[in-house]
């Protein structure tokens, strides 16, 4: 429940042995290496230079394996979907299948292989989309007799050929007459006519003029000899080519597809390969010496002495962080609390002098969530699901454990609130109903104002412990005026105005509620004057003004959390509508 320490390392290692040391770290994976960039060393000694060259010639074959994987995954036998894929165990590979597939001479050809049969499969898949679209051209064209390019070879006339919407052809054929032009049907293409208009070329103009208000859409057969029906056959003969070119390809393909494993393995060497060699080119060197600065957890950092000293010629150092360096930040939580590290990291990390609020949100985060659920019965359902995701997938599963956390605490909630699928007890199993009353703590449809208490009370609680903790942070920081000033007022103010609202209601006393009510006038004073502590005068009493017209936006922030009771009784109430309709729907009688 805290950030871990770091602590600023240095590692000088002769040229010699760079690359291995390289590798042993990245194995270990306890150290952070930066860049020249980001590090300090080079600022500080400008006489130490990096190369900063890219091994290009390893970025590139690494691109191109990718791009290999890629393509051969849609050949893989067995290739499963985003989900399957997810779910199916990943292959282990043992020490000697990873030292072959690296030492295997075969894989440069296997991927010029693959890039050959992908860029045919290409070229003949662009090809076929052109032939299908050439074929779709020419079908309503199939009854025209004339060779298509003697639609070109008159001298004093014109013939267009084009596609004409059949509503207006009585309109465009009544035009093209009083012109001395004609126009006839060849065949037809959906609701559209294939047409042939003849006009001299003098009366063009005038002829386009009349198609293009009659949205005519010209044919061209443009590179083409011969009749459409010689034309349809030569293109569908090579459209049977093409399909057996890219049967063969795809067969190809498959084969190359047995290569799979090996290339993965060999893409997986490269990417650390890459990673180790750009390390070392943007690392500060010397002529003989590389120097390594990063950042290790101070509870690793006897494991990376281990680690270094097995190098004859590398030395590790821990030194001092420079002023205003940026420091790494790595949170640790005991295991109930891991799950909810998912949402410090997605909404991000803590700086390093600040705390980890993961331990102080979890508990929170449940019982929000089980509130919006508000149902035992999908709670359940949810913790089938997450135990069987949990069981199924490998790697990091803490969002599903996240959510199995908090499905059981939806179960609790949802037997308090007696909601098991909507109505489903009362509706489909009445003899349940009892059981189900009898751990029900209340109702939220037939007493809602509990729920609207209970969102309103808890929001109020994480408020105040949001204040609370930031008061205690300040105070082990030794910064003890912001912790009365920022946080201390504001937790006195804030409670003394419920108190006093809770006298006025009659809930407590209403002595209690006057010595509240006048203690509201020190915290609001103090807000007032010192909420802001730097510049004059003026700008203080300005910002205290607004930081003391800030209460509002407490009570905002108080009624928001409302949504929470809101989303609960929309989720029970569509549970509820979509039983109802069950039921309507069983009683239908059938046959």
């Amino acid at each position: 429940m805290a950030i871990s320490k770091m602590a600023k390392i240095l590692i000088a290692s002769h040229q010699s042995e760079a690359a291995e040391l390289l590798e042993a770290l990245q194995h270990q994976g306890i150290c952070q290496i930066l860049n020249a960039e980001e590090g300090m060393v080079c600022k500080d000694i400008p006489d130490l230079c990096c190369s900063g060259d890219r091994p290009r010639d390893i970025e590139d074959f690494l691109n191109r394996l990718k791009k290999s994987i890629s393509f051969l995954s849609g050949y893989t036998p067995g290739s499963k979907g985003l989900v399957a894929a997810a779910l199916s165990p990943r292959i282990v590979i043992d020490q000697r299948r990873y030292d072959d597939a690296v030492a295997d001479k075969d894989i440069p050809p296997v991927v010029e292989q693959c890039e050959g049969v992908a860029s045919a499969i290409d070229k003949l898949s662009n090809e076929r989309e052109g032939i299908l679209g050439t074929l779709d051209q020419l079908g309503p064209w199939a009854a025209m007799e004339a060779p298509v390019e003697q639609l070109r070879q008159f001298d004093k006339a014109v013939c267009l050929a084009g596609l004409l919407p059949g509503q207006k052809y009585d309109q465009v054929e009544e035009g093209l007459s009083e012109l001395g032009a004609g126009i006839q049907i060849v065949g037809t293409a959906g609701n559209r006519y294939a047409c042939l208009v003849v006009c001299m070329k003098e009366q063009m103009l005038d002829v386009h003029k009349l198609l293009r208000a009659a949205d005519f859409e010209t044919v061209g057969f443009e590179n083409m000899t011969g009749t459409v029906p010689e034309l349809i056959e030569k293109y569908q003969n090579r459209l049977t080519e093409i399909d057996q070119q890219l049967r063969h390809q795809n067969a190809m393909a498959k084969k190359l597809s047995e290569n799979m494993l090996k290339l993965q393995i060999v893409s997986d060497h490269n990417s650390n390969l890459l990673n180790r060699e750009t390390a070392r080119s943007e690392s500060p060197a010397t002529c003989s010496t590389v120097i390594f600065e990063g950042w290790v957890r101070q509870k690793d950092y006897s494991k990376l002495e281990k680690m270094v000293s097995k190098f004859a010629a590398s030395s590790l150092s821990r030194i001092a962080p420079a002023e205003g360096e940026e420091i790494p930040v790595e949170i640790e939580n005991a295991n109930i609390i891991k799950p909810f590290e998912v949402v410090t990291r997605l909404y991000g990390m803590p700086q390093h002098f600040n705390i980890d609020p993961t331990a102080f949100f979890a508990p929170f985060f449940i019982v929000f969530f089980s509130l919006c659920i508000a149902d035992a019965g999908y709670g359940l359902l949810m913790i089938v699901m997450a135990a069987f995701f949990i069981k199924k997938m490998q790697g990091d599963t803490k969002l599903i454990w996240m959510l199995g956390i908090c499905a059981v605490a939806t179960v609790v909630f949802g037997a308090l609130t007696g909601g098991w699928f909507g109505g489903a007890v009362q509706q489909f199993i009445p003899a349940l109903n009892p059981l189900r009353e009898k751990v029900m703590g209340f109702d939220p449809m037939e007493k809602p104002m509990i729920f609207f208490g209970m969102a309103l009370g808890l929001g109020y609680f994480q408020i105040n412990t949001g204040l609370v903790i930031a008061f205690i942070h300040n105070l082990r920081q030794k910064q003890f005026i912001a912790a009365v000033f920022d946080q201390l007022t504001w937790l006195v103010m804030l409670n003394s105005i419920l108190i006093f609202g809770f006298a006025k209601a009659g809930v407590v006393p209403a002595g209690i509620g006057g010595i509240c009510g006048k203690l509201i006038l020190l915290p609001a004073a103090l807000i007032l004057l010192l909420s802001h502590r730097e510049g004059g005068w003026g700008g203080r009493l300005g910002m205290g003004f607004y930081n003391l017209f800030s209460t509002i936006f407490f009570v905002g922030d108080v009624l928001s959390y409302l949504r929470l009771m809101a989303l609960g009784m929309v989720g029970a109430g569509l549970a509820m509508a979509i039983n109802v309709i069950a039921k309507i729907a069983l009683d239908i009688p059938y046959g």
